[in-house]
């Protein structure tokens, strides 16, 4: 296993900050935004509560990218939450979330990417009965372009990213232009507090906050950036930032054009409001062309998920298969086991799934921003290129948004809370594994 890398060292960094920043657009514009408001409408009608939620959940990322800036300049490498958590707290904090990360954190996502995919693409095309035979070619399409090399992956990654970016832009100011069909109003009312407090809002956060995950992305491959302490924070902002307004455009754009009714409870929403600008034909081919943009998610998931299982493999013997790369330093096995996983995972319920993964994901997400306030403590004199404004706002706010989602989670959705918990203690008892196989390997 020549090629296994264990002493850590990086492929060579060779992506600046547009790619990184291509990265999180990639990783967040996916699955959510097209699927997100036909589950809001099912029990709000008011357009402002829809649209306060997507300020609410870009706030939330925005604070979290803030965060993780100043964690990743200052402690760059690959691996995400995996390395972060590592340094911060300990190394099975640190294991635990790279666990989540390997097993469903990448793999889920990338099958509902191409679930839609499919759908979006056989629908278009007249012919439902081939959707997963879509799914299952673009998940392997995708693997073959990153199992060869990182500017390959890299160059691939820009291309539909923007190709996306571009058409979403273009169906929203479609809809804001097409105003008048929508049934929704976005004038705030009395009604809309007990909207806004009540459990359908909170519900509906979970799901818009699924739609910006990925904000997090460039810290997964920050040993493959140029100067990361400044290139990653950089890419972080600018990848969110773009992505929140988007996300208000594009929602905007659909409740003001098309009818509520037609889109509520619906996840090809975006399919649907584009047959209803476009007619039948026009809609098709609109259809097509966001199928071949969420090629970028699944490509972005594909790039960033897998550096996870390399660090793992790089930093526990036992797992050291997961760091076995090519001649190009890409890892092979890793993107490989992820495919597998997320093949597998196209039969699964995507609502049910998502709640799962809000509930174990909030808390590596969590566990990561507060490890800025304890490096500001512990370590007050580490260099950071790059320093989080308004500290320690953005920490406390993403800390008590964080907190309040797990509760409802817990309280409105206790399976879900209860099978990410299982998954959580499964990773303990592989830990314990990996540990003592280690103590006997050197021994």
């Amino acid at each position: 296993m020549k090629n296994s890398n264990p002493a850590g060292n990086q492929a060579v960094s060779s992506i600046g900050w547009p790619v990184a920043a291509a990265l999180v657009i990639g990783n967040m514009v996916g699955v959510g935004v097209f699927t997100s408001l036909g589950w809001q409408l099912l029990d709000i009608d008011s357009g402002f509560s829809i649209l306060l939620l997507w300020v609410i959940g870009g706030i939330y990322a925005l604070c979290g990218a803030l965060c993780y800036g100043e964690l990743v300049a200052a402690l760059p490498r690959c691996g995400g939450e995996y390395h972060l958590l590592s340094k911060v707290y300990h190394p099975v904090a640190g294991f635990l979330s790279g666990w989540i990360s390997l097993t469903v954190g990448f793999a889920a996502p990338v099958a509902f990417s191409a679930l839609l995919f499919g759908q979006y693409l056989a629908g278009a095309l007249g012919i439902s009965e081939s959707a997963m035979m879509f799914s299952i070619l673009v998940l392997l399409g995708v693997t073959a372009c990153h199992l060869w090399k990182l500017p390959v992956g890299g160059g691939f990654q820009l291309l539909f990213t923007a190709i996306k970016f571009l058409l979403v832009l273009i169906l929203a100011i479609a809809g804001l232009w097409h105003t008048g069909g929508g049934s929704v109003s976005f004038t705030p009312t009395t009604e809309d507090w007990a909207v806004i407090t009540g459990a359908p809002f909170a519900i509906s956060l979970f799901y818009v906050n699924y739609s910006f995950a990925g904000w997090n992305a460039a810290a997964y491959v920050a040993g493959e950036v140029r100067n990361p302490g400044r290139n990653v924070p950089r890419a972080l902002l600018l990848g969110t930032l773009a992505v929140l307004l988007l996300y208000l455009l594009v929602n905007a754009g659909f409740l003001a054009s098309t009818p509520a009714d037609k889109m509520a409870g619906k996840e090809e929403v975006g399919l649907i409001v584009a047959q209803h600008l476009f007619g039948q034909r026009g809609g098709a081919l609109i259809g097509i062309l966001i199928a071949f943009g969420l090629i970028s998610a699944i490509s972005a998931m594909t790039w960033a998920g897998p550096r996870v299982g390399q660090m793992l493999g790089q930093d526990y013997y036992p797992l050291r298969i997961l760091a076995h790369t090519n001649r190009h330093r890409v890892p092979v096995v890793a993107i490989a086991l992820q495919t597998v996983l997320a093949l597998g995972l196209l039969w699964a319920e995507p609502k049910q799934i998502i709640l799962y993964l809000e509930f174990v994901l909030n808390l590596s997400l969590a566990a990561a921003v507060f490890g800025v306030v304890i490096l500001r403590r512990r370590q007050p004199d580490l260099p950071r290129p790059f320093r989080c404004p308004l500290y320690p706002l953005p920490p406390l706010l993403f800390l008590a948004m964080a907190g309040y989602l797990e509760v409802r989670l817990l309280l409105k959705h206790p399976m879900e809370s209860l099978c990410g918990s299982i998954t959580i203690g499964a990773g303990a008892v592989i830990y314990l594994w990996v540990r003592r196989k280690r103590s006997q390997t050197l021994t």
